[in-house]
This record gives C-alpha cells, structure tokens and sequence, in this order.
C-alpha cells in the first residue's frame, strides 16, 4: 500500500504534500515516497515500512525526515527499510506467495512498478520458486473497516468538527454587507489554523446571494449584499479527519420573510432526516425522510403542485434538490464505503457509521417557474452525525442553526464591532 505521490502545482513548485487515506489509516506515517507492505508469517517481520532516509542535504531544502529509526519508533511496525531499498527487496517478498493484495487503479505509475516486481518473481519459476498468481484490490477490506469508526477515530472526528464549528460559529460573527466572499473565508479559515487544523478538509464554499445555488462554488470572489444570503460550506481536517459543516446566514444578519419561508422548510427537512438515522434503519431512509418534508414545502410554497407521493414519483422536485442527502464522512470528506449490500439493495446503518445530513433547496435566479420572491434563493443545512445505538449523536449540534439563534449570534457579532 503505497502513499500518495506528490503533485507539481506549476513549474518547481508543489502542493502541499496530504498523503493517501488508505496508507494513513494503516501507518499514520505523514511522509511522501513510503510503502507499506504486510507479509504474514514472514521471518524477519510481517509489517514492514519502506520510507525515505535521513538526509542532512536534502532536509537543509525540504524539511526534516522522520529516517527509518524515527519511523520504526512512530509506526511501530516491525521493520523499517529504505525506500530506496524497495525494487530489490519487493520481488524477493512475493517469492512463494499465492495472493498479492494490492489497490489498483490508483496509480498507473505504481501498478506498473508493481507488475514489474511480479514479473521479477515470476522469472524464478524454474527455479522453484511460486509467485503470486491472483491480485486482489485490497482497497475493499480496507473501505470496509474505515467505514466503522473506533473511539479512537471518533474523538479526532469530534475534535475535527469542533474546530469546523469554531470557525463557522466566527462566520456568523463576522459577516457583514460589503465583505467578499473571500474575506469570510479568511475569517473562517483563520480559526481552523488557530486552533490546530494544518489544512481544510476541502475547499471552502462561501457563495453569496445567487451563487449559494452552485452547489461547489468555489470562486469566493464576488460581494456580499445587503438583503442576500451567504452559503458557507467549509471544514478542518485534523489527524487527516474531515469536518464538513455548512451552514446559510442573512447577510445582513436578519432573514426577510421570503428567505425565512425557504429556510424554516429546509430546516424542517434536516430535523426529521436526522431522527431517521437510527442503527437498523436503511442509509438511504434519511435521504426519502428529507425529500417528504421538502416537496411538503414546495407544495406549500406552489412552486409545485400535486399530491406528495406523485412529485416524488416524478421527480419534479429534483429541480430544486438535486443532490442526496449525506455521504459518509471520515478520513475522506466523501468517505469511502459502499452504500448497497452485495445483493444491491441499500445497507443498514450500524453503529460507528458517521454520515452528514445536508439537505437544500436551490432556485436559479433564471427558472420562470419559480416565482419571483424565491428566485436566487440557495439554502443548504449541513451536520455531522454518528451512528449510535442510542439514537444520532450530532457531533456539530454547536453550531446554531434556528432562525433566532442564527440571527442573536449574528448581531452579538455586529454588536462586538
């Protein structure tokens, strides 16, 4: 299982280096160009990490190294190799073994390096020697156990979602008619790095007015106006955990009546998916929950007409709420896992699951049949959830969300200055 390779931003210069899942989940070893390798049962260590060494030179340009001492102490694994090491090592650990896991497809760079090596150990047939003859993709075993999260994993994700909701919480403070929207990312951001986030979990989305119905805006440059709405979408990453947090606030810092009209059903719509994330009850049941209470909405609202159960047969309401629900959350923000059991029907939720609940309802300021009061009108909810045995554990419940309470924090914040 190798890490993420790094990648060239322009010319000399590279993004910040953020390794593979996958091989964080297993080692939490932060390094770039390292593999891990389990061989069971073998003489001289079944864990083995191949890893860059210690290099006065090139950590004077690039930074310090953990070496292999210093990843053997930090790993703990049985061995630590250079990974310089690794094309001649590698082959001799598929000699005599019958399944090679592996992830595939993730780097064409890397699955032709790993065909090499067992072509290398191939080559020794005549010499007694058996090679692996099946690949499996390990990536399954491996999605299968970061979908349950252990208390260990939990307490990150809490610390991730609490700083999430620090900075959103300064949001609601700092919004002001005539910011850009980058400015109140700033201010956003700059509190996830104060309290420890060395990154976003992804980039933020701050769209004001029209652009809150893009559902990845990522521009962040336009104004904020008097009388619009800002969707703000923004999470910190800690311990390589993600927070995913979004949350839609009056500019100004009160809602018209137009804007609180969208928002009280969208609310509504959140409130009764989050109840339905119960241990035993299907992944996909929180998602219909929400729709019911949406196209209730639109119906109340004559942006859609008919009986509930006919607009949802149809789908008409899917031009106002086009996306699911929620996703998994974890190391990833759109955490690995399948969503369907293997006979396709939609798996039941279990304890340990974390999963966001994130309606919306998005009218273009350009569809003519939504009347003219609703046009522009981009509202989006969004929490963070842990599946447990008593019932949804909110993990961003700190994070105001009621009309009155958005609206107090908002003027506490004018009121601050």
């Amino acid at each position: 299982i190798p890490t993420a390779a790094p990648k060239s931003r322009n010319s000399d210069v590279q993004y910040p280096f953020r390794g593979d899942s996958d091989f964080l989940y297993l080692t939490g070893f932060t390094e770039p160009e390292a593999v891990l390798v389990l061989a069971p049962g073998h003489a001289d260590g079944e864990e083995i990490l191949f890893c860059r060494p210690r290099d006065p030179e090139r950590e004077t340009w690039d930074g310090r190294r953990a070496g292999l001492e210093g990843a053997l102490e930090q790993c703990q694994v049985d061995r630590c190799l250079s990974i310089h090491d690794l094309n001649d090592v590698f082959p001799q650990l598929l000699e005599n073994r019958e399944l090679l896991f592996y992830p595939m497809g993730q780097s064409t760079d890397f699955d032709a390096r790993v065909m090499h090596w067992r072509n290398v150990a191939k080559s020794k047939i005549r010499q007694g020697m058996r090679y692996p003859l099946e690949v499996v993709d390990v990536a399954e075993l491996i999605h299968e156990m970061r979908l349950f999260k252990d208390p260990e994993e939990i307490e990150i994700l809490r610390a991730a979602v609490g700083i999430s909701g620090a900075g959103h919480r300064h949001g609601m403070r700092q919004c002001r008619p005539g910011m850009l929207e980058y400015e109140l990312a700033a201010e956003i951001e700059h509190v996830f790095r104060r309290l420890g986030s060395p990154s976003v979990a992804y980039p933020s989305i701050v769209g004001g007015g029209i652009n809150g119905c893009i559902l990845h805006y990522t521009e962040n440059d336009a104004e904020l106006r008097d009388g619009d709405l800002v969707l703000i979408d923004a999470g910190a990453e800690v311990g390589a955990y993600a927070g995913d947090i979004t949350r839609t606030l009056p500019v100004n810092g009160v809602f018209s009546p137009a804007q609180r009209e969208v928002y009280e059903v969208v609310l509504a719509s959140q409130k009764a998916a989050i109840a339905a994330v119960q241990v035993g009850r299907s992944v996909t049941d929180y998602h219909d929950e929400a729709v019911k209470v949406l196209v209730d909405g639109l119906l109340e609202l004559n942006i859609l007409s008919g009986s509930r159960d006919a607009v949802i047969e149809q789908g008409s309401y899917k031009a106002f709420y086009m996306h699911r629900t929620g996703h998994w959350l974890g190391m990833d923000v759109h955490d690995v896992g399948h969503y369907r059991s293997a006979d396709q029907s939609w798996r039941k939720l279990e304890a340990g699951m974390v999963l966001t609940v994130e309606p919306g309802l998005y009218f273009s300021p350009d569809n003519p049949s939504v009347p003219e009061r609703w046009r522009g009108i981009g509202v989006r909810i969004e929490d963070d959830v842990l599946v447990t045995t008593g019932g949804p554990d909110v993990l961003s419940s700190g994070v105001p969300k009621e009309v009155a309470e958005v609206e107090a924090m908002m003027a506490a914040g004018w009121a601050e200055g």
